[in-house]
């Protein structure tokens, strides 16, 4: 097996030209923006958006950044203004159900337009009924009622009168009421004057005086009967009035609104009930306006019943509403009902219903966070239930959960026609479709975002357009194409990919924000590639306390990283820290010792459960590896143990598999491993090395501490063949190895990167399958040979003692 070379300083970084781009700065890119890189999310949008069954909800997913909610908004921005304008909603009085508000549906801008009507019409009877009812006619008729009553009465009594003065009886009124007594020479007789009269004679006057009374009662009973007639007279006479004065100007409105049936119906009902509470508007406590509008609390509770509570108006919309509720509380989505306090007491009326997002929505698109919508309480259950039922139903929370002991309402639902998009991150998807049966079947369609682009004309040119539209909404200086350049390859190398450009924009407006700033700083027309480098630098240097705290304390050996010497079972690990939005590489020193044993390799960070399962798995995975190639012929007779020097918080990850298993094999073969060399990379059972993560910052991270210490050629490191299209590096790293101070080595299989770390050939095994005594397999192969012998003898011994 040959010893890979160094890679070609070309490889290590991937330069965008700027001579590519036709353009000389971004002010000469116009035209709407195009999202490109994003055609499977885009055909997802367009199907669900285009199909109307129900169910086929939209879940946008991808990381936050990657322009989810841009993507749907600029696909809704266009089809949104073709489509139809939905319809007006209301909620008006219900006569007979005050609880339950009704619902009205009217053609856009109607809502608004039949509340200004129902205003001028509370005005206009302030002024009409009063009017009706204080003219000529109204009294005459009015007084002429109470006239017949007091005729009706005044002649019975009359008429009972003269009757008990024809039997010489006179009819007496006093304070108490009527009384009869006996005449005399038409004088009423004194009791002691009766009294004297002979026994016949006043027998004969008692029993007239009785019938008489008997007919004063008669007449006494029958004057309430002729007062409920009077008054049935009056009602009638005012319903008359009122019905004359109401109708002409309720009929001018039905006509306004005769097309619309549940308006019609909802003006005859308000008319019967404004006739019937006719005395009302002639109370005259407070003006008109002030009633109407509430300011008075005993008037306006009664005259809100007049009142149109406009929910939705689409008189200035130009196509289908396009929503997005950036709190979507259940109260936010669904609507609330309000409550006023009024003497200690929470009252409410069809006025204090307040719109949610989904009524704003209706007959157009919403659009949610996923991860906002979960936190809030009971917000995704009311969401489903709207979806479900297609319709709103409105419901008092603090009544719904006896959070309050209060009377409320329960408006009419209204019919619910939305598409809903969801916009989370990729594992809320999954964890709704696994464990929530109803999110499958109301979000049917997923739109899955890329998390980058391909590094191409396309894609480059795609960063130009967005750098454009940044400038352009911003307001910011705009960029020569050198600096777009410069951002572009900025975009290569946080995509961790050669060959892509991360799709994360909200990181690329970051930082043409930021070079913009550095630009204004430097008094530049425009942003140069100087100004984009200053403003990574900068960022760079922002969060670098962590890891200057770490070199420095590599430099003052606090910790222990070797660079000059060669050890046996040491070796170079390299590892990433992330910092918020962050990360870093960093060395590490990972050892291994070998003793007699039972073919156990034991991993230190596992057994004090410091180390991640992944880990775990890479140190089992080397240990199937060494069974593999040296236990074939005899059992492994080892005790091995793997540890990260100087580490005090967990080591996760199988980065660090192929550099434990060349400190296993140096410890074994007692073949040193030079330190000017880090390693990274996973490995298979089969010694195959695989490619990891971090890649760029790993190798950065050890150049970095290499150069602080004084570069002298030898230093490098060794990393997995499969990264090689991932390696975009700092600039000073390509210049080191350019002037050969500093080497790159992919390796593909732990034979080539033994030998690199030894600069002892590996060995291939012969037929019988043992290697060249001289290489480092040979020497591993010899080394188990002799510890399988020592303890084959040991364990002899120890049974001839034990017989």
């Amino acid at each position: 097996m040959s010893t890979p070379a160094a890679l070609h300083p070309d490889k290590l970084y991937r330069k965008c030209d700027p001579l590519e781009f036709t353009f000389t700065t971004t002010e000469e890119l116009d035209g709407p923006l195009e999202i490109t890189g994003q055609e499977r999310a885009l055909d997802a949008i367009r199907f669900s958006m285009g199909i109307l069954h129900d169910g086929f909800n939209l879940f946008a997913l991808g990381p936050n950044g990657t322009g989810k909610q841009t993507a749907v908004m600029h696909y809704l921005s266009k089809i949104a203004p073709r489509a139809g304008i939905p319809d007006d909603w209301c909620y008006v009085y219900n006569v007979e159900k005050p609880r339950h508000p009704s619902a009205l549906r009217l053609p856009a801008g109607k809502a608004c337009e039949l509340s200004r009507d129902m205003e001028r019409l509370v005005e206009a009877l302030f002024t009409v009924l009063p009017a009706a009812f204080s003219s000529e006619e109204y009294q005459a008729q009015e007084k002429a009622v109470g006239e017949q009553f007091q005729e009706r009465q005044t002649e019975a009594i009359e008429k009972l009168e003269k009757k008990a003065a024809d039997n010489n009886i006179a009819l007496i009124r006093t304070p108490a009421g009527f009384a009869f007594a006996p005449v005399k020479n038409g004088e009423v007789i004194k009791p002691e004057e009766f009294m004297l009269l002979k026994e016949g004679e006043r027998e004969t006057i008692e029993k007239e005086i009785s019938s008489l009374k008997n007919a004063m009662q008669s007449i006494m009973a029958q004057i309430p009967k002729w007062q409920r007639e009077a008054q049935e007279k009056i009602k009638e006479l005012n319903r008359q009035v009122a019905d004359f004065a109401v109708k002409p100007l309720v009929a001018e409105l039905k006509n306004s609104y005769s097309s619309l049936d549940q308006v019609t119906a909802y003006l005859e009902t308000t008319e019967n009930d404004i006739i019937e509470h006719f005395d009302r508007f002639l109370e005259k406590e407070g003006a008109p306006h002030e009633i109407f509008a509430g300011l008075s609390a005993t008037k306006g509770s009664f005259f809100n019943r007049y009142k149109i509570n406009v929910l939705v108006d689409n008189s200035r919309s130009t196509g289908a509403p396009l929503v997005f509720e950036d709190k979507p509380a259940c109260q936010n989505l669904v609507g609330d009902i309000e409550h006023l306090s009024q003497m200690g007491t929470l009252v409410t009326d069809f006025t204090l219903i307040k719109a949610g997002a989904l009524h704003r929505a209706n007959g157009g698109y919403l659009l949610i966070d996923a991860r906002r919508l979960l936190i809030e309480p009971l917000a995704w259950e009311a969401l489903k239930k709207a979806l479900r039922t297609r319709q709103i139903r409105i419901e008092s929370l603090a009544q719904l959960y006896s959070l309050v002991s209060t009377v409320s309402l329960e408006p009419e639902p209204i019919p619910l026609e939305v598409k809903v998009i969801l916009m989370g991150e990729r594992y809320l998807y999954y964890l709704l479709s696994s464990y929530d049966p109803d999110f499958s079947e109301l979000f049917k369609v997923a739109a899955d975002f890329e998390d980058d682009l391909r590094n191409n004309p396309e894609g480059r040119f795609a960063y130009a357009r967005t750098i454009a539209a940044i400038v352009e909404k911003d307001r910011l200086r705009h960029f020569d194409r050198a600096a777009v350049a410069r951002i572009v390859e900025h975009g290569c190398r946080l995509a961790g990919d050669a060959t892509k450009l991360t799709a994360h924009m909200q990181s690329i407006a970051d930082i043409v924000r930021e070079s913009e700033y550095y630009a204004r700083e430097n008094e530049r027309a425009l942003v140069v590639a100087e100004d984009v480098q200053h403003a990574i630098d900068a960022r760079t240097v922002r969060a670098s306390r962590i890891r200057e705290k770490l070199r420095e304390a590599t430099l003052r050996n606090t910790i222990l990283i070797d660079t000059t010497s060669e050890k046996t079972g040491q070796i170079n690990g390299l590892a990433v820290y992330a910092l918020g939005n962050q990360s870093f590489g960093h060395p590490g020193r990972i050892t291994a010792r070998v003793s007699l044993g039972k073919g156990e390799v034991i991993d230190i960070e596992r057994e004090v459960e410091m180390g991640g399962p992944i880990h775990s798995k890479g140190v089992m995975i080397l240990s199937g590896f060494l069974a593999a190639r040296f236990g074939i012929r005899q059992p492994l007779s080892l005790s091995a143990s793997l540890v990260f020097e100087q580490s005090y918080s967990g080591v996760e990850g199988d980065s660090a598999s192929s550099a434990e298993l060349y400190a296993l094999l140096s410890a074994l073969s007692e073949t040193p491993i030079r330190q000017w060399l880090a390693v990274t990379g996973s490995v298979n059972q089969h010694g195959e090395v695989q490619a990891i993560g971090g890649v760029n910052e790993k190798i950065e991270g050890f150049f970095d501490l290499c150069a602080a210490r004084g570069l002298d050629g030898k230093h490098g490191v060794l990393i997995p063949v499969s990264n090689i299209d991932n390696i975009m590096l700092r600039n000073d790293v390509v210049e080191a190895v350019k002037a050969g101070l500093f080497s790159i080595y992919p390796v593909s299989h732990i034979d080539e990167g033994i030998e690199i770390l030894t600069g002892i050939p590996a060995g291939e095994a012969d037929a019988d399958g043992l290697y060249p005594p001289e290489s480092v397999n040979g020497k591993v192969q010899a080394r188990l040979q002799e510890m399988a012998l020592k303890l084959k003898k040991f364990n002899a011994e120890s049974n001839g003692n034990d017989d």
